[in-house]
């Protein structure tokens, strides 16, 4: 974080721990009682000051007094030397408001040219080892808009974790083991025995879509009919051994294209062949938490919180997909994750319990598993709901999307909402170049700043060190409040990365740009009197510092010109 601004929040936050030590007894704590876990976060309106906390609350049980008289306590003990503070106010229930001496958001200016693309990083993390794993689709088809949406959300929380000083790891689980992969399989011997003029149909809960058409048109192209000669169990594996590759590669090439690339590429059939889930379920039978039934093993699920207990192995002998997954999360935290995100689609969310109940039976904690649960995505064209695919005949595949619309408003449109919320997807505001199209309209901020600095150029001129120069002379209210937002900029993204929250850097960005073009219509930067070019210039160029390392968490590209 930014040094000025996380300075001025601990002097501030000090400042309330020694208030409530000074008044431990009209509070009634006891000397080792704690003080509570208390807030203090920037008002969204601005006559509330520079700072607020909810303290004041927090402490109206232990002191029998009501928010507001406790409030006053508070402030009466408070020591704010060396804090910034120029005044302190009680507003509503009991929020003790502070407001800063004027003058310090002109020492942000500094920070911001000095620190460049390092502004807003910090080591909040303290190296922390986190695995993000996302997308995850099964290799048996093209990427889809809930794929997209996962990739985008996945991506970018893994750069925020990153930028505050975590140790990010980003990874794919490959499903190439199970029922789907025999039903690729059988879908692929179809589509061979087809493209050979034999008649096939593709099983009822195969796959259907014309890219395992033209996938088996290029095996047959490459291995011609030779393999109706083989044993059938030998056809069926050369043929899912190709698709599979072929679709990994497919899904590797259109996600790089996307901007988003992986450490990790684990696969699912490396579990069964290590004996990975042997192991666990032998864990598992020994900490008491399986039962046989039917001849099948069951999991006891249901004493660790899920609604009913679940089958691990079959009765066939075969382990489920679940407990491959147990297995799967029980090797993220032996390699040494000690915070493990998951990106999933709003359907798997009764299957989080069911994970968190299987990571306490075997001894991990629970709570080292976030999921990220994201909601359905719904693409809109002239206002009406597209439904169909040309290349698969049933969904929009990623593919298609960056080539209707382009890699930048794809990822900032699947971010600009929480994953909890559907997400409308209008594919011409996304290819509009109008104010009204969020990415056109901070990326147009953008270029706006690199058309200042190209005339300065003509002119050879170069922005002044911020640290040289009268930066009071910036005190129209445009300029006040693009300030005040920058300064902003690394709580921002400590706030964005801690709590899973990428739209909070879509929707910063959004109002950095319109706090920018308000500026630039309400004043000149170049050709006013000197002092003030300079100062106005220092403020462009910070602007431009925080736009870029924001676009760059978004996985936005930030142009020079539009």
């Amino acid at each position: 974080m930014g040094c000025l601004i996380a300075g001025l929040r601990t002097a501030i936050e000090r400042a309330l721990r020694g208030a409530v030590d000074k008044a431990r007894d009209e509070l009634g704590l006891a000397p080792g009682d704690p003080v509570p876990d208390f807030t203090l976060e920037v008002p969204r309106e601005k006559q509330f000051g520079d700072f607020a906390t909810n303290l004041a609350m927090l402490l109206t049980k232990p002191a029998r007094r009501p928010p507001r008289q406790v409030a006053e306590i508070l402030v009466s003990h408070l020591d704010l030397a060396g804090t910034k503070v120029q005044e302190v106010t009680i507003a509503g229930p009991g929020f003790i408001n502070f407001s800063l001496d004027p003058l310090w958001i002109y020492d942000a200016l500094v920070e911001i040219q000095e620190q460049k693309d390092d502004y807003g990083r910090s080591k909040i993390g303290g190296g922390k080892k986190v695995q993000v794993e996302f997308v995850s689709a099964n290799p048996t088809g093209l990427l889809h808009m809930g794929n997209a949406r996962g990739a985008a959300l996945g991506d970018t929380i893994a750069a925020l974790l990153s930028f505050v000083g975590f140790d990010v790891s980003r990874e794919y689980y490959i499903n190439d083991a199970g029922h789907q992969i025999e039903n690729l399989a059988l879908s692929m011997e179809a589509r061979y025995l087809q493209a050979l003029g034999r008649d096939a149909e593709v099983p009822e809960e195969g796959y259907h879509g014309r890219d395992l058409v033209e996938t088996a048109q290029r095996f047959v192209a490459e291995h011609g009919d030779r393999y109706l000669k083989m044993p059938r169990e030998e056809r069926l594996k050369a043929l899912a051994q190709y698709a599979l590759r072929e679709k990994i590669t497919a899904i590797r090439e259109v996600l790089a294209a996307f901007g988003v690339e992986f450490d990790v590429w684990f696969s699912e059939q490396s579990l069964h062949d290590s004996g990975a889930i042997d192991r666990t379920l032998a864990i598992l039978r020994e900490r008491g938490h399986l039962y046989e039934k039917d001849g099948a093993q069951w999991f006891r699920a249901s004493r660790f919180g899920a609604e009913k207990d679940e089958v691990l192995v079959r009765s066939n002998g075969v382990p489920t997909y679940y407990a491959a997954d147990i297995a799967y999360h029980k090797d993220k935290f032996d390699r040494g994750f000690s915070w493990v995100i998951n990106i999933w689609g709003a359907d798997h969310h009764g299957h989080v319990a069911r994970m968190k109940g299987a990571l306490e039976a075997l001894g991990y904690d629970p709570d080292a598993l976030d999921v990220v649960l994201m909601q359905l995505v719904r693409l809109y064209r002239s206002g009406e709901i597209v439904r169909m695919s040309k290349r698969t005949g049933e969904y929009i595949t990623l593919e298609e999307l960056l080539k209707e619309v382009g890699r930048d408003a794809a990822r900032y449109f699947f971010v600009m909402r929480g994953a909890d919320s559907h997400l409308d997807f209008d594919l011409d505001l996304a290819k509009s170049r109008t104010n009204e199209n969020p990415v056109f309209y901070i990326q147009y901020a953008h270029a706006r700043i690199a058309s200042i600095f190209r005339q300065m150029a003509e002119r050879g001129k170069k922005v002044p060190a911020a640290r040289d120069i009268d930066l009071t002379v910036l005190n129209d209210a445009t300029e006040r409040d693009l300030i005040r937002r920058l300064v902003d900029f690394p709580d921002e993204v400590a706030r964005a990365a801690l709590e899973l929250a990428p739209q909070r850097m879509a929707h910063y960005a959004h109002e950095v740009a319109s706090l920018f073009h308000s500026f630039y219509n309400a004043n000149r930067v170049l050709g006013v009197e000197k002092e003030l070019e300079e100062a106005r210039l220092v403020l462009v160029d910070c602007t431009r510092t925080v736009l870029r390392n924001t676009l760059y968490l978004l996985g936005v590209s930030a142009p020079e010109r539009m």
